[in-house]
């Protein structure tokens, strides 16, 4: 606890920023959850049939895994990209099944005697709905919005993926690290809102079944509400950061969070320009889909994984050719590829040292003999990609005892060190090969193109900031194999702060 306390008093300034936006993210989606929910509460109340189909609409929408629907969303045109539209309407998704259902079961319980006395009465439908089912039916409302606030607080997490914020930025960021500290960091406070969420509207709903509101009262809250998630969304949605900012994002390992922190810090360093930071991203295709976007400035790619992952090509195994033939496709979407940063970030087939020595394991070649017994692990992206595990086994023949399991790729070191799989595919400057007591095999046949990390950016920031292509310049070739795994065990064994080892490796290259 004590390292959990003193990490929020390091970033406190951050940690308020961060959970500002996770509390408007779960405010302006619940809303609009009401604000939808509600109405439709209402109609499959009073028309069974209409219900049905509602209900169902709904059920159907929960059963969506929540990064798959962000997958879906992302490339939409308005409602999808990187920020918080695509959050929010993920989130609003999620929060509607709970509003409908409290609704329809609070409108359906309402003691029939009460509403045959308001027909007795002369009362219309609409007059019954104001005047005597809504009032008496608000108790159960607020209920179905304590449950969606309470998913919401915890869903919101996963916002950090495509760049919205949120506390999910410390759960992911952690992750990557493999840094119990910086995941809690994240966690505790989002459960700490759910339960003062989940409090507070327990407290107004008995409140409310004490001393039911009057009709004119629900009418004023509920256009009052309207009014909140309207303004909020508009704000949410569109309003962009004043003057000149250039967005610098990277993908979702200790590495690209990194370079990402470099590149900014070099813009930064520059002047004349802000830069909003959208780090920790779902991985190459969500950066790169920002990157056309106009969503985000810069990012650092890979060659190998430009060509083969991004445009689907064969690449060329010389550095050179490889280079020029991703410089050519981004180009073609006004997009330019800046020189190298120096190093090549090439996958390594890794197994535990004990296994290389018994087994007598030197190259991906001698898997073969072992193969049959082995586990394989690798990362979502691997399994994938055309580079990755369908071409790395038929490259060299392999045939693995079971189906390889899928994991965060800032996991499977863990998974390997601790036999949960047999083999992985990390990335040779990490620094966790050497702390995990892992063995890179030699890749005798060349299957793997090379990865020289290079950055992308928008010709029309290039144009508009002059100040970005100077950073850039003072990053090319500065950067070596080693001094890039001294920069990433600085992060994932030493648990250092990102920013800071940025900012003391950027002063050594002014020296």
């Amino acid at each position: 606890m004590t390292a959990l306390f003193s990490f929020w008093a390091a970033h406190a300034g951050e940690l308020a920023l961060l959970t500002r936006q996770h509390l408007l993210l779960v405010f302006v989606s619940t809303l609009a959850a009401v604000v939808i929910g509600v109405p439709a509460g209402i109609l499959a109340a009073r028309r069974p049939g209409v219900g049905r189909a509602v209900l169902l609409t709904a059920n159907a929408l929960q059963t969506v895994p929540s990064l798959a629907l962000l997958g879906f969303l992302l490339p939409l045109p308005v409602v999808g990209g990187l920020g918080p539209r695509t959050a929010l309407i993920t989130l609003s998704i999620y929060a509607l099944l709970p509003v409908i259902r409290m609704t329809v079961t609070g409108i359906r319980t309402v003691d029939p005697a009460v509403v045959d006395a308001g027909v007795a009465m002369g009362m219309t439908d609409r007059q019954l709905l104001r005047l005597v089912q809504l009032p008496l039916a608000l108790p159960s409302i607020v209920s179905g919005i304590r449950v969606a606030t309470v998913i919401g607080v915890g869903t919101t997490t996963i916002a950090a993926a495509v760049g919205a914020g949120g506390l999910g930025e410390y759960i992911f960021r952690g992750l990557s690290m493999v840094d119990t500290t910086t995941i809690l960091a994240g966690a505790v406070p989002a459960a700490g809102l759910a339960l003062a969420a989940d409090g507070l509207l327990a407290l107004l709903e008995a409140h409310l079944r004490r001393a039911p509101v009057t009709s004119r009262a629900a009418g004023r809250i509920a256009m009052g509400l309207a009014a909140v998630v309207v303004l909020a969304t508009a704000v949410s949605l569109f309003a962009r950061p004043a003057g000149d900012v250039v967005v610098v994002g990277s993908k979702n390992f200790t590495e690209q969070v990194i370079l990402g922190e470099l590149v900014a810090q070099a813009i930064e360093a520059e002047g004349g320009v802000r830069v909003e930071r959208k780090l920790n991203l779902g991985g190459t295709f969500v950066a790169d889909r920002g990157l056309r976007a106009g969503e985000l400035d810069v990012y650092v790619e890979y060659t190998g994984t430009a060509v083969t992952a991004v445009f689907h090509e064969a690449v060329p195994h010389d550095p050179a050719q490889a280079f020029e033939r991703a410089r050519v496709r981004y180009a073609e979407h006004g997009l330019t590829v800046r020189p190298s940063l120096g190093f090549n970030n090439t996958f390594a087939i890794l197994v535990r040292s004990d296994d290389a020595q018994a087994l007598g394991l030197r190259t991906v070649d001698d898997l073969r003999r072992v193969s049959d017994r082995f586990t394989p692990g690798f990362g979502y992206e691997f399994l994938q990609r055309d580079d990755g595990y369908a071409g790395l086994t038929t490259a060299y023949g392999l045939t693995f005892a079971h189906p390889p399991r899928g994991m965060d790729l800032s996991l499977i070191y863990q998974a390997l060190s601790e036999r949960q799989v047999d083999i992985i595919a990390g990335d040779a400057t990490s620094a966790l090969i050497d702390a995990f007591h892992l063995t890179a095999l030699d890749d005798t046949r060349h299957y793997f193109p090379p990865y020289d990390a290079v950055p992308v950016v928008r010709a029309a920031t290039l144009l508009r900031y002059p100040a970005v292509g100077r950073a850039l310049d003072r990053l090319a070739g500065r950067m070596s194999d080693a001094q890039m795994r001294a920069l990433n065990a600085a992060v994932d064994v030493r648990h250092e702060d990102v920013a800071t080892v940025a900012r003391i490796f950027l002063s050594t290259l002014r020296r």
